[in-house]
Formats: C-alpha cells, sequence, structure tokens
C-alpha cells in the first residue's frame, strides 16, 4: 500500500489551498499605536496646543479589509483621561473594544493605555474613529476604511483612486474650556470659528488665512476623465454640513459602511457621526484647471452657530500645452450653490432618496415582524438654576437640558457594560428607562408650561434576537431642531420618516420594508419622526445618544441592555486584563 507523505505535491497544494482559503475567509491581524499627546498647530494666524494622535489631525487611517482583526493600542500621554471609540464597527464578540467613557469602559487614565481588539464583520467602506470623552474629539479623531475581501470588488465600477475627506471645525479656544464654561453658565457654548477640510480651514477665513492663501487650503489634485471615490466624513462637533464640488456631480454608492443604491446629486447633506462614500467623475476637457469644494451647516435651533463656509481645492492636473484657463485669485463667487441654512425641505427629500441595495449578496434585513415597539421623543429641556441663582438658558432662571424621553442621562462613575457583566449595577444605574414618554403631549406643537427634566442613570432591557422598532420623535420644547442620533454596537434600518406627530395608526402603512436604508447614524427631522428596525443580535451595553457634542453634553443619550443569548457565542466575553480602571 502506498503511504501519502506530508512532502508529496498533492498535500503541499492542498495544504496551501487551505492556507489560503483560510487567509481570504478569515482575514489577517493588522497592528496599530496611537499616541496621544499634545502638539502645537497653527489656523486663522492663532497657535494652540492641540491634543493630537501620532502628532497628526486628522489622526492616521485604519485601513483593514473585511474579515481583518485590528489591534490598536492607546497611550495616554495626556493631563487628561481618554478613550477612542471605533464608530460603526459592530464590536460583535468584542464589546468591551467600543470605546464610549463610562458606558463600555472606564477612561484610559493618564500615563496608561488599552489595546482595542475587534475583528471586521460584514462591514466594508468608510467609518471613523474619534475619542469619547468631554469634547477631545475636536481634534482626536480620524477616518476607517475598510475594504472588500480579498478576490471581492466594489458593487460599482472600480475608481482610478480614492481619497478621503474629512469635514471638522478649528477652534481658536480650548474646547475643553468652551464645554466646561456653558455647563456651568447653564447657557449655549461658543461656536467654532472655522470649518475644515482634512484640518484645513481653506482661503475665505480672516486676513491671515488669506495671505496664507494655498498653505492652508486643502488641495485634491485629479487627472480629466477619471472616476474618484471620495470617502466622505463628518467629524465636526455641533454642525450638520451641506457640501458641494463647483460644477461637478457626484454618485453616492455607499452610507455609514453599507451599500446603497446609485444615485447622483449636486449637493451632499451629512451628520456629525455620517459617513458617505460618492464617486466623483472629473470632466474630460475641464474649462478651469481649479474648482472649489465648500461646506456650510445646515441648522434649524435658536441658538447661535458658525455660520461661515470653508473651501478647499479640486485640482486638474494637465500639461502646460493643455492647461485651460486658471482661476488665479479664488473669490467666494466661485464657490458651488449651496442650499440655505434652514433648508429643511431639501434635507428630508435627501435623506429619503437612499435605498440599501437589497440584493442576492447584500441583502436588506429588515425585520418584517416586531417584538419590541418603543417611542421616544428627543429634544432639549431645562432644570432649575442651583440656589435660585441667575443662569444663562431660558428666562435666566434655568440651565439647559437636552433628553430622550424626559430623561437627561447623568454619567455613571462605573462603566455600566462591567456593572452589568459583574452584576453590580446596585447604584449604578437602573433598568426602568420609559419605553414610551412618560406625559404625552402634543410633540412638536404648543410646548407645555413645565420644562424641567428628570436626572438619571437608566438603561432599556431588550432580549436577545428581539426585532426592535423605534420611533424617534423630536419635540419642540424649547425650538424644534434636527438631531443625528448615533445607535452604538448596531446598524439599524430607517423604515419611515415624517413631520409633525408620529401617528401609529396611520404612518406604519406607508413604510418601506422593502429597500430601506441601513444607518448607524440618523438625522431626526426638525419637528418631525423617524421610525427605525433592527434585530438585537449583539449582547451588551450600547450607548445611543445626539451626535451634536452640545446636546449630549447636556444629556440626550440612553443605554440598550441586550440581554445574552443561550449559545457561547451569544454572550459578551469576560473582559481582557487591562480594561481601564475607574
Amino acid at each position: 500500500m502506498n503511504a501519502f507523505h506530508v512532502s508529496s505535491p498533492a498535500f503541499c497544494a492542498t495544504l496551501l489551498l487551505f492556507i489560503a482559503n483560510v487567509w481570504l475567509c478569515h482575514g489577517i491581524t493588522r497592528h496599530y499605536r496611537f499616541d496621544i499627546r499634545l502638539q502645537n498647530v497653527t489656523h486663522l494666524c492663532k497657535t494652540k496646543s492641540v491634543i493630537t494622535v501620532n502628532g497628526k489631525v486628522p489622526g492616521p487611517r485604519i485601513i483593514a479589509r473585511e474579515g481583518d482583526r485590528v489591534i490598536i493600542r492607546v497611550v495616554n500621554h495626556l493631563n487628561n483621561n481618554v478613550s477612542i471609540h471605533w464608530h460603526g464597527i459592530r464590536q460583535m464578540g468584542s464589546q468591551w473594544a467600543d470605546g464610549p467613557a463610562y458606558i463600555t469602559q472606564c477612561p484610559i487614565q493618564i500615563n496608561n493605555s488599552y489595546v482595542y481588539n475587534y475583528t471586521i464583520k460584514g462591514q466594508r467602506g468608510t467609518l471613523f474613529w474619534h475619542a469619547h470623552i468631554s469634547w477631545l474629539r475636536a481634534s482626536l479623531h480620524g477616518p476607517i476604511i475598510i475594504l472588500p475581501r480579498r478576490k471581492q470588488s466594489y458593487p460599482f465600477p472600480k475608481p482610478h483612486k480614492e481619497a478621503t475627506i474629512m469635514f471638522g471645525e478649528w477652534w481658536n479656544n480650548d474646547t475643553e474650556a468652551v464645554i466646561s464654561e456653558a455647563l456651568e453658565s447653564g447657557g449655549g457654548p461658543n461656536v467654532s470659528d472655522a470649518y475644515t477640510f482634512n484640518g484645513f480651514p481653506g482661503p475665505f477665513y480672516n486676513s491671515c488665512s488669506r495671505a496664507k492663501g494655498m498653505a492652508d487650503t486643502y488641495k485634491l489634485k485629479v487627472k480629466p476623465g477619471k472616476t474618484y471615490l471620495l470617502r466622505l466624513v463628518n467629524a465636526a462637533l455641533n454642525d450638520e454640513l451641506f457640501f458641494s464640488i463647483s460644477n461637478h456631480t457626484m454618485t453616492v454608492v455607499e452610507a455609514d459602511a453599507l451599500y446603497v443604491k446609485p444615485f447622483n446629486t449636486n449637493i451632499l447633506v451629512i451628520a456629525p457621526g455620517q459617513t458617505t462614500n460618492v464617486l466623483l467623475k472629473t470632466k474630460t476637457n475641464p474649462r478651469h484647471k481649479t474648482y472649489l469644494m465648500a461646506v456650510r451647516p445646515y441648522f434649524t435651533g435658536s441658538g447661535t452657530f458658525d455660520n461661515t463656509t470653508a473651501a478647499a481645492i479640486l485640482e486638474y492636473e494637465m500639461p502646460p500645452s493643455k492647461s485651460s484657463s486658471v482661476i488665479r485669485n479664488i473669490i467666494s463667487n466661485n464657490l458651488p450653490r449651496l442650499p440655505s441654512i434652514n433648508d429643511t425641505s431639501f434635507v428630508a427629500n435627501f435623506s429619503q432618496i437612499f435605498r440599501s441595495l437589497n440584493n442576492a449578496k447584500f441583502p436588506a434585513k429588515v425585520p418584517k415582524t416586531v417584538d419590541k415597539h418603543f417611542f421616544f421623543t428627543v429634544g432639549l429641556g431645562t432644570t432649575p438654576c442651583p440656589n435660585n441663582q441667575t443662569c444663562q438658558g431660558p428666562n435666566n432662571r434655568t440651565k439647559f437640558a437636552a433628553t430622550m424621553n424626559n430623561i437627561s442621562m447623568a454619567l455613571p462613575t462605573t462603566a455600566l457594560l462591567q456593572s452589568h457583566f459583574f452584576a453590580q449595577n446596585a447604584g449604578v444605574y437602573n433598568t426602568n428607562f420609559p419605553q414610551f414618554p412618560l406625559k404625552m403631549f402634543n410633540y412638536t406643537g404648543t410646548p407645555p408650561n413645565n420644562t424641567n427634566v428628570m436626572n438619571a442613570t437608566k438603561v432599556l432591557v431588550v432580549p436577545y434576537n428581539a426585532n426592535v422598532e423605534l420611533i424617534l420623535q423630536d419635540t419642540s420644547i424649547i425650538s424644534a431642531e434636527s438631531h443625528p442620533i448615533h445607535l452604538h454596537g448596531y446598524d439599524f434600518y430607517v423604515v419611515g420618516q415624517g413631520f409633525g406627530n408620529f401617528n401609529p395608526n396611520k404612518d406604519p402603512a406607508n413604510y418601506n420594508l422593502l429597500d430601506p436604508v441601513g444607518r448607524n447614524t440618523v438625522g431626526v427631522p426638525s419637528g418631525g419622526w423617524v421610525a427605525l428596525r433592527f434585530k438585537a443580535d449583539n449582547p451588551g451595553v450600547w450607548f445611543m445618544h445626539c451626535h451634536f457634542e452640545v446636546h449630549m453634553s447636556w444629556g440626550l443619550r440612553m443605554a440598550w441592555l441586550v440581554l445574552d443569548g443561550k449559545l457561547p457565542n451569544q454572550k459578551v466575553p469576560r473582559p481582557p486584563a487591562d480594561l481601564p480602571k475607574c
């Protein structure tokens, strides 16, 4: 009888094929190190110490493929505690790596480190990472680029090149001082001094900015007749943004790391926490060598906001002999036309265009039946000034607050996930977060006389694998305004939205249960509502909050406690040994 030796060609070929299949299916491990420290940065004639990762703002890119394991050692060299959230990563089986301070983990203490360890499962596209404590994410943020598995392609034409553009803000003042002063006074915080493209404010701000010209302006160089994939991220603290490129059309192909049915647009709306991938087909014979890209805010509230426009340059690379006329002196007249600051109808119409691909490879797994119905009001309210003092909130007798179902969440001093895992929740949180408003009123009509809120630390308990429907209803208690709501640990389907008060007897008949868009961050319409569905298949404690930092600081946040399932892979694993201590 012939023996089969390990050195035989057949065995070696089989072994190599097995290794290749494992590599293709399970990915590789990618290692990163984030050193967080202060560094001087200058914009708008102002030099200040800025919190950076590896000396960069925005910080370094995380690049991985679907199926890869990502390990990031975060080292804190600051005099502040810090934590990092990997925004949009589902964290299936890696719940301790999600990052929000006092929800998933205690923050990383001064001169300490923590290793975030997670595997990217079923996601591809663009996400981003950012600090998740106080207002540190003003400068602590960077992109996460998730490529398809090897041997797999995009569901759209392969681009010539890719570029990542992060929209942010420049603050002349220290953002930690800004929010500390606002919380102390009870009024609205000061606003940013400029919007930025990849950290650059562009040429249209003060005389110093104009004098520096292109040195303080982001440039995207392109070639004629090529297709570019632009990965767009809104990392701004408090502003939804309109974005456009003068005389160019974009094709939207992905949102929040989920592919969408492609559609063309000249103008994008992107809320803080949202990401959008677009294809840009450059002109074959451009009339100009340079075109302006611009962002400015969409704002519907009653307070102050950064009412400025930032610009960047789209520059064509052409031989001198074929170079067309050049816009030598960039002026604001060359800016693309953008909607008015408060164009709510444009925003609503734009958001309703998004549809999931819903094909055999990328199906829309929207729950068709619902096990748990929830209804949350979201909006502003007030708390009394302490000791009958005068404050800078409404009527000078109150401080601004923000709530879900009239609960303004107080952060605990011990992480909620840790308390839940070790069954030590006594004195940390209660499990009676209201499933519906405690008091019904005309949510988008005349506000109630009593605008005071309840301060508490409550979670909402949901059984594993339950099909959830959640209605988020804006209120006009202080003023109606849009709220970008982000849910950690999950993608959800946006099955409906509208203006006014949600009508449970009529509105569900108009739900889109065929190809609703999947998101991790959704804008609740100003003076309206949005309906979401998801399957609670990821056990743990998951933060949900407004991605306007000022609203989150005022308490517009809550947490879902999704219980363990029966199987080992349906349970929260034990915490890592280096989990930060409070």
